[in-house]
């Protein structure tokens, strides 16, 4: 399978030459910002290809697609999660992973158990428990929850709080425990009991973090790397503004958010013009802090907030958890170029430690170049990032352009280290 485009006959990006006679000094500046530092145990990141740019556009610090791994990239995670938790754990032997409660999202649950099977061939004896708040009952009647995957495969969820208990009662043990829950509600008591390294950090959840942080701290390091190579930054990045205490419903907000983003329009205009690129620009609304695409809507003219229909207005009023939306990102539209199938389609990075893993293609029948391909519909194309090395395994690009999104997406893994330890200084 292989990777087409939306417009054919693009010319090639003076970006991409610049970059491959620089690779050597490219990879020792990279190599500067990551040494000495605890790097996210494990991420994935978005990027949207343009053509004429390519930026990340999300960055995901607890990654729930670990199912659309190609085979080759389950393989590169168990070589790589075994370092990475005895560089945080030394004789780390049991870990108990905590996923989010989505019992009944099959595709999740394979999410889990592949990620338990990676962390199990590394060498560890790992649980999976969760809070169950949702479903209390299951903590009542027995100690696991036995469930199947979207393929059929059983995996068992096991009560946190039993969990706990026994480790109180010095029944059990654990050396560590990996969030795979974004904490978006707040904290659980319970996690703030143990007295386990939790990895990522639980004041990286998005009851704290802000895309907006994440995206001020990739700023600056893009802004590096452009100068390495000496060209614009906004080649690499997408423009933004933030919007604090707003609600949707109100309509002096949403004039408030209709100005922001008509400068945001001008700014990103500006661009096109120096760069004579002749696409009409757009924008993206989200929510500051959250995931899954929810709270997320393009948008082609400032106007149109002012005009939101009352389903519109619901769907960015909350978010995941049915957490009110009160703060929004207003970032700059990057359209894609990729279409698989004839579906258009976006790159999606998986790393550990800030190693690649991987990844795969997000796709969507029902959706154009312009608009939000995480949502109900999207398919998964598994990526081959190591085509001579592995063969026929996934999808097949350009890897003069993948070397660029690998860049890409270890500088937004470097970017969340450094926003991490600022949350962690915050909420001390």
């Amino acid at each position: 399978m292989s990777i087409g485009y939306l417009h054919k006959g693009l010319s090639t990006p003076v970006f991409i030459e610049r970059i491959k006679s620089r690779q050597d000094e490219i990879h020792r500046w990279l190599i500067s910002k990551e040494c000495c530092n605890e790097l996210p145990l494990y991420s994935s990141v978005d990027i949207r290809d343009a053509g004429f740019k390519i930026a990340v556009v999300d960055t995901n610090l607890f990654p729930a697609g670990f199912n659309n791994l190609c085979e080759h990239g389950l393989a590169d995670s168990v070589k790589f999660i075994k370092p990475a938790i005895l560089k945080r754990v030394p004789n780390c032997k049991d870990i108990l992973i905590v996923p989010e409660e989505h019992t009944r999202n099959t595709w999740y649950l394979e999410n889990i158990r592949i990620l338990q099977q990676i962390i199990a061939q590394a060498g560890f004896n790992v649980k999976i428990a969760t809070f169950l708040d949702a479903q209390p009952s299951f903590c009542e009647d027995a100690s696991f929850v036995q469930l199947e995957t979207a393929t059929g495969q059983p995996v068992q969820i096991h009560c946190f709080k039993r969990i706990l208990k026994s480790i109180q009662e010095k029944t059990a043990h654990y050396d560590l425990i990996i969030m795979n829950n974004d904490l978006i509600a707040g904290i659980p008591d319970v996690l703030k009991e143990t007295n386990i390294p939790i990895y990522p950090s639980i004041q990286a959840g998005w009851h704290s973090r802000l895309k907006s942080s994440h995206f001020k701290f990739t700023a600056e390091l893009i802004a590096e790397f452009a100068k390495t190579i000496a060209v614009d930054p906004w080649l690499f990045s997408a423009l933004y503004a933030v919007s604090d205490q707003v609600n949707i419903n109100v309509e002096q907000d949403r004039v408030k958010l209709m100005d922001l983003a008509s400068d945001l329009f001008k700014r990103v205009q500006k661009k096109y013009t120096e760069h004579a690129i002749e696409e009409k620009p757009f924008i993206f609304i989200k929510a500051d802090a959250g995931t899954y695409g929810m709270g997320v809507m393009p948008i082609e003219d400032p106007a149109e907030l002012i005009q939101l229909n009352r389903k519109d207005k619901n769907k960015l009023y909350k978010g995941k958890g049915a957490q009110v939306i009160e703060r929004f990102l207003l970032q700059e539209g990057v359209p894609t170029i990729h279409t698989i199938n004839h579906e258009v389609s976006e790159v999606c990075i998986y790393q550990i430690d800030n190693d690649l893993v991987g990844g795969f293609y997000r796709s969507h029948a029902k959706k154009g170049s312009r608009e939000n391909l995480n949502s109900q519909g999207m398919d998964f194309k598994k990526m081959c990032p190591h085509l001579k090395k592995y063969g026929d395994c996934g999808v097949h690009h350009n890897m003069n352009i993948f070397d660029i999104y690998r860049m890409l997406a270890r500088i937004a893994g470097i970017a969340a280290h450094r926003e991490i330890v600022q949350l962690e200084r915050a909420n001390k």
